[in-house]
């Protein structure tokens, strides 16, 4: 039987940005952009994600010259489904100040 668990926060926010276009091939720098996560959490990610069947990848057929092809990532049909199932995003909570500010 396998486990069924909640995607952390940065794996959600990749499936959501994915899924904002499923169709739209994407690369790895511009989706690390768009959900502010570096190459060492973005790529894992990526990986899991494509060991599960949720992303699909390709590498990139026509490079400009000089350049070497980069992997392209889009969501697969059940990628599609998990980004679905995901929570909608909830507003950030913002503490309210029930005391006044201490002098300095």
């Amino acid at each position: 039987m396998q486990r069924v668990r909640r995607p952390s926060p940065q794996t959600a926010a990749v499936l959501r940005a994915l899924a904002a276009d499923p169709t739209q091939w994407r690369y790895g720098y511009e989706l690390g952009q768009e959900v502010g996560l570096k190459a060492g959490s973005l790529y894992p990610i990526l990986i899991r994600l494509s060991d599960r069947g949720l992303l699909e990848a390709s590498w990139e057929t026509d490079p400009p010259h000089g350049r070497p092809p980069r992997h392209l990532y889009r969501l697969t049909g059940a990628g599609v489904t998990a980004a679905a199932d995901l929570e909608p995003l909830a507003a950030p909570v913002r503490p309210t100040r029930t005391e006044p500010r201490a002098a300095w």
